[in-house]
């Protein structure tokens, strides 16, 4: 997961991407960059850690033009090392490539092999790399065909802010994995993975970028083209269930709204006897409004969280994860002490942090413990952008759940149905996809890629 954010036709470009960045920094904490063009050079400026550390007044300053692209990374492919931070940049005989990416890129090995088999040198582990290479490798005249045969060379999950000299591009892979949406501020064309992102920076939400699509953004407008074949839509539902921010709509639909649906749909599926219900903030918060609506328990908030403290989720390692949640949730012994507490907790992907913040609740003098998660078992790995590397680390993919129930020690422990899931979307269930949950992968990685992942 990353977050990508483009402005053409604003003469506070950077400012405006740095905003949109912050909006977005919940999609990644890993590093973050804006390079800008002033219509004779390309200025940038990046680095690893948070948008508020890497930038400050003087770096906004000096990325002149009306025209900038950002990015806020963490790793899914690559290495976390700055030679990987993006957006990635090549001077061509075109001119200036930028590209900031969202996604995986699932053949992006054997294009890599191959590419540097025919002389190319590659300068980081990104597979976002690989799309640079592409663009300048094309013989065609036009940079819009360039760009097509690019990416018509791509699978997997790609959302995409290009810096082309002048001009901005985005697009969205066939099927769709990766929000992106269009807005309008004071004449200016914006770009960017989230509309919250908009909402900041005061824009107007004009539509989303639709899977397959293209746009051409210049000073003439916004021209757009769907040159690849037609594929079965795979829109992520892991950005409804945790990652996206609650105030955005992602394709199309509001993410606050979904996971209140999952959250009645927990409870109607899984219902407990409890004293309160609580989530585990701040990603579990909506779910669990959801339950206690449809369940008829009260509402608590029984864990403070430190919200100067990042994602534990998207931490790059495990003790530097472990140490966070510690650091992250407080628990009030006066609202937990005696009760009969109901977790509603939106995912457990390997298990370590549950487990750490279920030990605070029986600390703080809880009588019983019992949780209950908004989406199915995770129990095989994402080749499209989120970060379930390997089997391996999937608690689900190794215990059954009576065992993940004594490992995190609760007394009960209850996941929504994947039916269930699919039936609180405010879309189709054919428009997702649910590879991590059920192994139905609408693209498969190369074979000597995924099966070291795919081994437990």
């Amino acid at each position: 997961m990353c977050g990508i954010f483009g402005v053409l036709g604003h003469k506070d470009a950077a400012r405006l991407t740095y905003l949109g960045l912050y909006a977005l920094q919940h999609r990644g904490e890993e590093s973050a960059g804006i390079f800008a063009y002033n219509g004779r050079e390309v200025t940038h400026h990046k680095d690893t850690g948070l948008v508020r550390e890497v930038f400050d007044e003087k770096s906004i300053k000096s990325l002149r033009g009306n025209l900038a692209i950002g990015h806020v990374r963490y790793s899914t492919t690559g290495s976390s090392h700055t030679s990987n931070v993006q957006p990635f940049l090549a001077k061509h005989k075109r001119g200036h490539i930028a590209i900031a990416h969202n996604g995986n890129l699932t053949n992006a090995l054997e294009l890599h092999r191959a590419m540097e088999e025919k002389g190319a040198i590659f300068q980081s582990t990104m597979d976002s790399e690989v799309i640079v290479h592409l663009l300048a490798r094309s013989e065609k005249k036009d940079y819009k065909d360039s760009i097509i045969w690019a990416l018509s060379k791509l699978e997997g999950a790609y959302s995409l802010v290009m810096m082309l000299d002048d001009k901005l591009v985005g697009a969205r892979d066939p099927h769709g994995w990766r929000p992106l949406c269009l807005g309008r501020l004071e004449g200016a064309y914006i770009l960017a993975s989230e509309t919250c992102a908009l909402d900041l920076i005061n824009a107007k939400y004009v539509r989303d970028i639709e899977p397959g699509e293209i746009v051409f953004i210049d000073k003439s407008g916004v021209k757009s083209v769907k040159p690849f074949q037609k594929r079965g839509h795979s829109l992520c539902i892991f950005e409804y269930v945790y990652f996206a921010r609650p105030d955005s709509n992602i394709f199309g639909k509001n993410v606050y709204m979904t996971r209140k649906r999952l959250g009645e749909q927990l409870a109607r599926e899984c219902p407990v006897k409890g004293d309160l219900v609580m989530p585990i903030p701040d990603s579990g918060n909506y779910a669990a409004l959801g339950f206690a609506k449809e369940s008829g328990l009260p509402y608590e908030t029984g864990i403070i969280r430190n919200h100067y403290i990042g994602r534990t989720f998207i931490q790059p390692s495990q003790p530097l994860r472990d140490f966070k949640v510690k650091v992250k949730l407080n628990p009030i012994k006066d609202v937990l002490k005696g009760k009969r507490i109901v977790i509603v907790e939106d995912s457990i992907v390997r298990g370590t942090t549950s487990k750490s913040r279920v030990k605070t609740l029986w600390d703080a003098g809880a009588k019983e413990v019992h949780m209950r998660i908004s989406c199915p078992p995770i129990k095989f790995p994402c080749f499209y952008g989120i970060d379930f590397p390997t089997k391996r680390e999937l608690i689900a993919s190794n215990k059954e759940i009576e065992k993940i129930r004594s490992f995190i020690g609760l007394d009960s422990l209850k996941y929504l149905s994947l039916e269930g899931m699919l039936k609180a979307m405010l879309l189709p269930k054919k428009e997702f996809c649910t590879a991590c949950f059920n192994g139905e992968y609408p693209v498969r990685p190369a074979e000597r890629l995924s099966k070291n992942i795919l081994e437990k």
